[in-house]
């Protein structure tokens, strides 16, 4: 379950970074701070299921993989070979770390 928090976290982080770079109305920037909060609200309840070092380096690389890939399909960014090579180790990397990386056992309540 930890990874699904860190997937929705991610898939959240792009509307709130193209919601920082678009937003004109206080409507948009309302949505925005929600995307913020719901981001960080998954990334908390990855931290409890997962090492938060590995939480955020995942978090981090596929969400900025992911906002590149966005610019470039949605909103037509200038795109070159070195980019999609970088992309690609990024994307390798983040596997790499779920694939070496183990759920922590989950507590009963009141245990500590």
């Amino acid at each position: 379950m930890g990874w699904l928090y860190v997937l929705f976290a991610t898939i959240v982080e792009v509307f709130w970074v193209v919601g920082l770079r678009y937003s004109t109305t206080i409507l948009e920037w309302f949505g925005t701070i929600i995307m913020i909060v719901f981001s960080f609200f998954f990334i908390i309840k990855a931290c409890e299921k997962l090492p938060s070092g590995t939480v955020y380096a995942v978090f981090t690389g596929s969400g900025a993989a992911l906002i590149v890939l966005v610019d470039i399909l949605f909103f037509h960014a200038d795109f070159s070979i070195y980019q999609f090579l970088f992309i690609g180790l990024i994307i390798i990397g983040v596997i790499g770390i779920k694939m070496t990386t183990e759920d922590a056992p989950s507590k009963e309540v009141g245990e500590q």
